[in-house]
């Protein structure tokens, strides 16, 4: 009895007394709290983590893109003087080596720029380049290359207008739907198109044209624009034929000494509201307010895009490239 007393006094048998309904709630509340903080920072490192590959990604394929463009404008109208090879050259009235359409598509597996389509992507142009090969076989020594990096043979036939390559720039969409620019060539047996990169909202192009014959761009104009000044031309000739020559031969294809490329290129995922911007002009601001009516994809908001894909991470890409092989062109 002395024993259980001291362990009753020593309080080894007192009474336990439970959580209250307050505290209960005060705990479960301070836990939420803690467990919304943490799932938040989770959110929010899974979203920078997002951006921060979705910019990468759009950073690597802006720059390949562009640089395929830029190889395939810098051999726009090659020819090839190899000592070994009698080197063709293209006629006065032969086709223009670089030539382009606004706000236009194209078809894959037609000839070169036949069945031209208008259902362009946000207004996206069509970049055309025609050159010569070089060395024997079809696919040549390979130092010239279509825009799908195969190799482009020079020809023994003096049939320039037929035996030029072509490396065609466009966009479409793929069976998802989504827009990707992409290469038209002329393969083996027929014609076909290689998607280049994807996520390619609006491809827009211009052209700088030398006036005064000093090798320099006066102006940067649009394909439309340097149509309009083709079909100011006065022609001579007898018959339609003579005077179709004459429009090849003074064509202001011709004096394209340089060309301005402009991308706008889409991340994968939505990333949220917070990165959208509400415009976006891809040869800047200034042509964008005087231009936007009359070149309307150089200039896109998000308006201008399906809701499904709008508060993307988007991304601006330009770059002007001169051109290495000049025409010898008659005086006008």
């Amino acid at each position: 009895m002395v024993m259980i007393g001291q362990y009753m006094a020593a309080g080894h048998w007192q009474r336990q007394s439970g959580l209250t309904i307050v505290e209960l709630m005060v705990s479960m509340t301070l836990g939420l709290l803690v467990t919304a903080i943490g799932a938040g920072l989770l959110a929010s490192g899974k979203t920078s983590y997002l951006f921060q590959d979705e910019s990468i990604e759009l950073q690597e394929n802006g720059r390949f893109a562009l640089e395929i463009i830029a190889r395939s404008v810098r051999q726009a109208g090659f020819q090839s003087w190899n000592e070994g090879e009698t080197p063709l050259t293209a006629e006065a009235y032969a086709s223009p080596d670089i030539v382009g359409m606004d706000a236009r598509s194209l078809k894959s597996n037609t000839v070169a720029l036949e069945s031209v389509e208008n259902n362009a992507v946000n207004g996206s142009d069509v970049l055309a380049l025609r050159f010569f090969g070089a060395g024997t076989g079809e696919s040549g020594d390979g130092s010239i290359l279509n825009c799908a990096g195969l190799g482009v043979g020079a020809s023994a036939s003096s049939e320039s207008e037929i035996n030029r390559g072509w490396s065609i720039f466009y966009v479409a969409t793929d069976a998802t739907g989504e827009p990707e620019l992409r290469c038209k060539y002329k393969g083996k047996t027929a014609w076909t198109s290689d998607a280049i990169v994807r996520g390619v909202e609006s491809f827009q192009v211009l052209y700088g044209i030398d006036l005064d014959a000093d090798g320099l761009a006066d102006r940067f104009l649009s394909a439309n624009q340097v149509d309009a000044l083709d079909d100011a031309l006065t022609l001579v000739g007898e018959n339609a034929p003579t005077r179709n020559q004459n429009r090849q031969a003074r064509s202001h294809w011709k004096k394209v000494v340089a060309v301005r490329v402009a991308m706008l290129l889409r991340g994968a995922s939505e990333l949220g509201a917070e990165i959208v911007e509400r415009k976006h002009a891809l040869f800047g601001s200034a042509y964008c307010d005087r231009s936007h009516t009359a070149d309307k994809g150089s200039c896109l908001g998000e308006k201008d895009f399906q809701p499904k894909v709008r508060n993307r991470l988007r991304k601006i890409f330009e770059t002007t490239i001169s051109i290495r092989n000049r025409y010898a062109l008659p005086n006008t």
